[in-house]
C-alpha cells in the first residue's frame, strides 16, 4: 500500500475509533445520570436516612393500615431488629473488606524494590484522601 493511501487509511481509523470511545463515554455518562435521577427517591436524594425511613413507614402503616399504637411498638422494634442485622452484616463485610486490602497491599509490596515501596505507599495514601473528600462530597450532597 502507498504510503498517502495507508495515512489515510489509518487517519480514518482513527478518527472512527475516537467516535466510537466519544459516543460509548458519552452514552455511559449520561445512562448514570438518568438511572441516578430516575432510581432514587426525593427522600434518599436529600439524604432522608434511617430514622426518616422509620418515621415514614410507621406514618405509613398507622395511615394505610390502620395499625394502633401497640402494633406500631411492635412494628418499630421489628424495623430496630433489622436494623441491627444489616449493621452487624455492614462491620463483617466492612472488615472482611479490610483485609482483602491489606492482603492485595502486601502482595503488590513484595512484587516491588524496596526503593519503589515509598513512592507506592504515597499513592495509596492519595487515593485513601481522594476517596475520603468524595465521600464527604457525596454526603454533603445528600443533605441539600
Amino acid at each position: 500500500m502507498p504510503k498517502s493511501r495507508l495515512s489515510a487509511f489509518l487517519s480514518l481509523l482513527l478518527v472512527f475509533f475516537s467516535g466510537a470511545v466519544l459516543g460509548a463515554f458519552t452514552y455511559r455518562l449520561y445512562a448514570v445520570k438518568t438511572v441516578e435521577t430516575v432510581v432514587l427517591p426525593p427522600a434518599q436524594k436529600k439524604g432522608g436516612g434511617p430514622e426518616e425511613f422509620l418515621r415514614q413507614r410507621l406514618a405509613e402503616m398507622k395511615d394505610r393500615v390502620k395499625a394502633d399504637d401497640q402494633q406500631l411498638e411492635q412494628i418499630k422494634q421489628v424495623y430496630s431488629e433489622t436494623r441491627e442485622k444489616y449493621d452487624g452484616i455492614h462491620q463483617k463485610l466492612n472488615a472482611e473488606t479490610h483485609a482483602i486490602d491489606e492482603a492485595q497491599v502486601a502482595k503488590i509490596k513484595s512484587i516491588l524494590r524496596p526503593d519503589q515501596i515509598p513512592i507506592y505507599d504515597q499513592i495509596r495514601a492519595e487515593h485513601e484522601a481522594a476517596h475520603k473528600r468524595h465521600m464527604q462530597e457525596r454526603e454533603q450532597n445528600q443533605r441539600k
